[in-house]
């Protein structure tokens, strides 16, 4: 039954390190942390994208200025406005348009470098996901190295149960099974020097003198803790 135990015991602690590898925790940190970089980097790219299309609005606005001022200018070299009016007219719009292209192309210039800084900021967000994914890969490999050394020795473990398990009463076996769940993973303990390997506590002396007038095979509990007791050459009795 201490066999048993022991395995068991063994199984539970190779399970709980199996659950808290430390890589474990990290992946899930940094997942967490690429989730929120992700949203930067989605909002980003909106930026990007909404920047683009207005530096496209002020290209083809300023194109088209220019495009209307080379007109004007064409008629009135090539002498085809002769009304004094018109021409006056004409070369005040010209003014006009000169100011309307200074403007935009200021307005060209600031989109420009607005553009430039948020693509900038795309690329270093970029940037911080792919290192991010590069460290995830590294712990992931880590993390899956170690559960499988974790689960070969949790089947070693399993292979052992089956022949310390061989041989036990099944009733004495569910007993035990129902011990482990109700105290914590420790079914049956050693009764050693008089105290129980389980609580911890010493029994008293008309304990220990009831137990040593048991039969060899009958099941023992801990008055206190309810544990099975297995009696050893080193119980004390």
């Amino acid at each position: 039954m201490l066999d048993l135990q022991a395995l068991d015991s063994r199984a539970d602690q190779l399970r709980h390190q199996r659950a808290s590898l430390p890589e474990i925790a990290e992946i899930a940190e940094l997942e967490a942390k690429r989730g929120d970089v992700d949203n930067l980097v989605r909002d980003a790219r909106i930026a990007v994208d909404d920047l683009t299309l207005e530096q496209q609005k002020v290209d083809q606005d300023v194109e088209a200025v220019k495009t209307r001022r080379t007109r004007d200018r064409d008629r009135m070299d090539q002498g085809l406005v002769t009304n004094p009016k018109d021409l006056e007219r004409m070369q005040q719009e010209l003014v006009s348009l000169d100011r309307r292209i200074s403007t935009l192309e200021d307005d060209e210039l600031e989109v420009m470098q607005r553009l430039e800084d948020a693509q900038g900021e795309l690329t270093k967000l970029e940037g911080m996901v792919a290192e991010t994914d590069e460290k995830l890969g590294e712990l992931r490999v880590a993390r899956d190295e170690k559960v499988a050394d974790l689960d070969a020795r949790l089947a070693d473990v399993s292979t052992d149960r089956g022949p310390a398990a061989e041989g036990l009463p099944d009733d004495l076996v569910a007993l035990y099974a129902r011990l482990r769940e109700q105290k914590g993973g420790i079914g049956a303990a050693e009764l050693r020097a008089r105290a129980c390997g389980g609580c911890r506590l010493t029994l008293d002396a008309g304990e220990i003198n009831r137990i040593r007038g048991l039969a060899i095979d009958e099941v023992v509990r801990c008055e206190e803790c309810q544990r099975i007791l297995v009696r050893t050459p080193e119980s004390g009795l």
